[in-house]
């Protein structure tokens, strides 16, 4: 875990971006799946009716596994859009659904929309998370608005590497935080555990 509570958000982000971007795109595939299959252990996933992901960008963890068991276990699924400045949740059924959109991400092209409140679970990229479950995302503050205050109602999943976890992520008021931070090796618990959960899940090693 890197140590870099006396780092700035910028400095933070560059630093990780940079790190993330290098990663050879073999070993991101191998990573993403062993992420991915923490993912579908946790109760929360299992018993989700209603799951949102992201499109990976820049090296980010690949979804692609979690889309594809979600639909075959009847989950409604669906991915964010950039609408305005703000993020809406679009209901996906296929991959030939997502269409680049704003800074060449892949987005839905669908228009019926899921309310965030009717979420169960939503999977979350970041640049950095910590322990505490703090998030550091691009800058943009997308996740930021559309999730503020409520995120008492769904489970938040933070997906990253294991060199992505730092010990602080420097944090401000409206800043959202997750319920768990799932990396290739953990399962690390922010919050206390919803309903079915357990405080501290390993797929492997120790925790660090």
């Amino acid at each position: 875990m890197l140590g870099v509570s006396a780092m700035t958000k910028p400095t933070i982000r560059s630093q990780m971006l940079a790190q993330r971007d290098g990663l050879p795109a073999e070993i991101g595939l191998s990573l993403s799946l062993d992420v991915q299959e923490n993912v579908l252990s946790l109760p929360e996933f299992r018993a989700a009716s209603s799951v949102a992901l992201y499109s990976a960008f820049r090296n980010e963890v690949f979804t692609e596994i979690l889309f594809q068991r979600a639909l075959q276990s009847g989950k409604r699924v669906a991915y964010p859009r950039i609408r305005q400045d703000l993020l809406e949740f679009v209901k996906v059924t296929d991959p030939g659904d997502l269409k680049p959109g704003a800074f060449g991400i892949l987005e839905p092209s669908g228009c019926e929309t899921l309310c965030v409140r009717d979420l169960d679970l939503l999977v979350i990229p970041g640049v950095a998370f910590d322990l505490q479950g703090y998030r550091l995302g691009y800058g943009k503050g997308y996740y930021d608005r559309v999730l503020h205050g409520l995120d008492e109602a769904a489970v938040l999943v933070g997906l990253c590497y294991e060199f992505q976890l730092i010990a602080n992520v420097p944090a401000e008021e409206h800043d959202i935080h997750m319920d768990l931070v799932v990396t290739e090796n953990h399962i690390h618990r922010c919050r206390p555990s919803k309903p079915g959960a357990h405080h501290h899940l390993f797929r492997g090693g120790h925790e660090p």
